[in-house]
């Protein structure tokens, strides 16, 4: 019997047939372990018991053995919305981080298979979701992830709403790798992140090293209101599909923990409509950029009323501090002259606007905002993130988010 394959690349769906589907999983490099969670619609298990590991094989038509994981689609109960495929750096193998990306391949009736493999790892990335299977109009699909994370199982595990200190059957615990203990300088003031610990233990990683970023700039100790704006436009539809998008407002969330201690980041969706106003939070960041764009027709990305709607956002907070709008572009705005009428309107306001270029748009006017002497914006920059900010290092990636921004702050 022939077994027809096809390849799926990140970001990726294909639909299911309702019935059993196996995915075995290839793991290069180093020893890991194979896991699944079954979530509910908000994104968390509905108890301890939806994580199915190696100490608990099996839950409502989910099973593991050794490396392959088996998911019955007729049996999983109406209640659960995704099975999340996750493999994790072994934690008796001290310092193990991904560098190959491990694969997967999904078979139904031993006839026809999807694979995927992910771009290589470059981060320090312990855990790495790999893959789901998603309810869809009444069926199931199977999207390529691929999304690493350096938080290892324990962490990602809490931050899906698995306790693993309860009696439950739950995640062995995970060291972090050796550079997330770098020894902090005890000259520098520096932030509490105990909140990120307990409330989303995976993104303390990039937690420490925006911190070092502000520290490295001499500006550790000080207070912004963080805000995010991002592009809904048509064009960017791939970026939100394949992460790329939930990825790059997880590293902002992170930032804002070491500048904001309230851990919410208003969030505002820019398109042809009425800007799109929620918030991403410790508390609910997994799958949050996904769950909110869903919400939002796509556009033409009408960054000019987003950013208005920032502003009276950070106006009626009666916020203290200052305010740190981080806009993600994806191509030219439609009206440029707006654009900079808000730029310099608000440069009174204590507002610093810094532009995020990622995407496959022309960005050519907000590179050049800053080109002419005669036409500055004190209170404006541009980062280019390249076309996958999620692919850029952490230490690098944080550079360019907050060099300028520190400029500003020290004026």
């Amino acid at each position: 019997m022939t077994v027809q394959t096809s390849s799926l690349r990140k970001g990726e769906n294909a639909a299911l047939a309702s019935a059993p589907v196996v995915l075995s999983v290839t793991i290069r490099g180093l020893a890991a372990d194979v896991s699944a969670l079954l979530l509910g619609v908000d994104g968390k298990v509905r108890s301890d018991s939806d994580l199915v590991f190696y100490n608990h094989p099996a839950q409502d038509g989910v099973s593991i053995a050794e490396s392959a994981v088996t998911v019955d689609l007729t049996r999983v109960p109406s209640d659960v919305e995704r099975v999340v495929i996750v493999v994790s750096a072994d934690p008796l193998q001290s310092g193990a981080v991904f560098t190959r990306a491990p694969q997967v391949t999904a078979v139904q009736s031993g006839v026809s298979s999807l694979a995927f493999t992910p771009p290589d790892f470059t981060s320090g990335e312990t855990v790495v979701v790999l893959a789901e299977l998603y309810r869809r109009s009444g069926g199931w699909k199977l999207r390529a992830v691929g999304q690493g994370y350096a938080s290892g199982l324990a962490g990602l595990a809490t931050d899906y709403g698995v306790d693993v200190e309860s009696d439950q059957p739950a995640a062995p615990s995970v060291p972090a790798p050796a550079n997330e203990h770098r020894p902090v300088d005890p000259a520098r003031p520096h932030v509490n992140l105990s909140k990120v610990e307990r409330q989303a233990p995976g993104l303390l990683a990039p937690a420490r090293q925006a911190g070092q970023a502000l520290a490295d700039r001499g500006i550790v100790d000080r207070r912004a209101a963080v805000y995010l704006i991002l592009d809904h436009d048509w064009h960017m539809e791939e970026l939100y599909e394949s992460f790329a998008v939930q990825a790059f407002a997880e590293r902002v969330l992170a930032l804002s923990a070491n500048l904001d201690d309230d851990g919410t980041v208003p969030v505002i969706f820019s398109s042809g409509e009425e800007p799109f106003l929620e918030e991403i939070r410790l508390d609910n960041y997994r799958g949050r950029i996904g769950q909110l764009h869903t919400q939002v027709d796509w556009g033409w990305g009408d960054v000019a009323k987003a950013m208005r709607r920032a502003v009276g956002h950070y106006q009626e907070s009666g916020a203290a501090d200052p305010a740190f709008i981080v806009t993600q572009v994806g191509d030219e705005p439609w009206d440029k002259a707006e654009v900079r009428s808000l730029l310099q309107n608000t440069a009174s306001l204590g507002v610093f606007w810094l532009f995020v270029g990622f995407g496959r748009g022309k960005l050519a006017f907000y590179k050049n905002l800053n080109a002419s002497a005669s036409a500055t914006f004190r209170n404006v920059a541009f980062y280019d993130a390249s076309k996958n900010p999620g692919a850029v290092p952490g230490e690098r990636f944080y550079t360019g988010l907050v060099d300028a921004f520190a400029a500003w702050m020290r004026r």
